[in-house]
């Protein structure tokens, strides 16, 4: 997906400020060829991502629901508009260099509303979702996924599971120690499991 630099310097700027969505839109075709490769099959399949990833999986949730089965968002960064406009926050100043300052250019504002999963959830059906979130994250504060998770439960129009796991301990990288970290995959392979029906 562009975004990184796996493959130069402009595949990482092909995916910055207004050209971010180009990251979502990768990522859903990667899942499309995938099934239409037979590797899977469309709606049989499960993403995660955290922090800045939980906005990559929290976008293209909300722009190709039924290509996904289920999601699983650690941590993730879903209210960029409101964070990167509030500029009392200690990370907001240096994020202005990846997505634009919208305080003080009208098109940053545009461009980052135009994607920010908070803002674009609709009325309609989405996959079993696992969001989690760290009461002590300095970097993607709780409410922001406690937030994504109520409008998502006003908003979706089906029966799927949408679980908030809250860790009332730890931060942004969950709780220390080798065992809390097998914990947690063990958790996120078990919804994994469930989302496609083999659990």
């Amino acid at each position: 997906m562009r975004g990184g630099e796996e493959k130069g310097r402009q595949w990482y700027e092909d995916a910055k400020f207004g050209k971010k969505p180009n990251s979502f839109h990768d990522f859903i075709a990667a899942g499309e060829t995938l099934a239409e490769q037979g590797f899977t099959s469309r709606g049989n399949i499960v993403i995660m991502g955290g922090s800045a990833g939980g906005l990559l999986v929290g976008a293209t949730v909300n722009m190709a629901p039924d290509l996904f089965a289920g999601v699983i968002a650690d941590v993730p960064f879903v209210d960029v508009l409101n964070t990167i406009l509030d500029d009392t926050l200690p990370l907001t100043p240096g994020e202005w260099s990846q997505w634009g300052n919208p305080i003080e250019s009208e098109q940053a504002f545009d461009d980052i509303a135009g994607y920010s999963p908070y803002d674009k959830v609709e009325k309609k059906d989405y996959p079993a979702m696992l969001v989690t979130a760290g009461v002590s994250d300095p970097r993607v504060t709780y409410w922001e996924p406690a937030k994504w998770v109520a409008k998502l439960r006003d908003y979706k129009t089906d029966d799927n599971i949408l679980l908030l796991r809250t860790n009332m301990s730890s931060g942004h990288f969950g709780k220390s120690g080798r065992f809390a970290a097998l914990e947690d995959a063990a958790r996120s392979y078990a919804f994994a499991l469930k989302a496609v029906g083999k659990a």
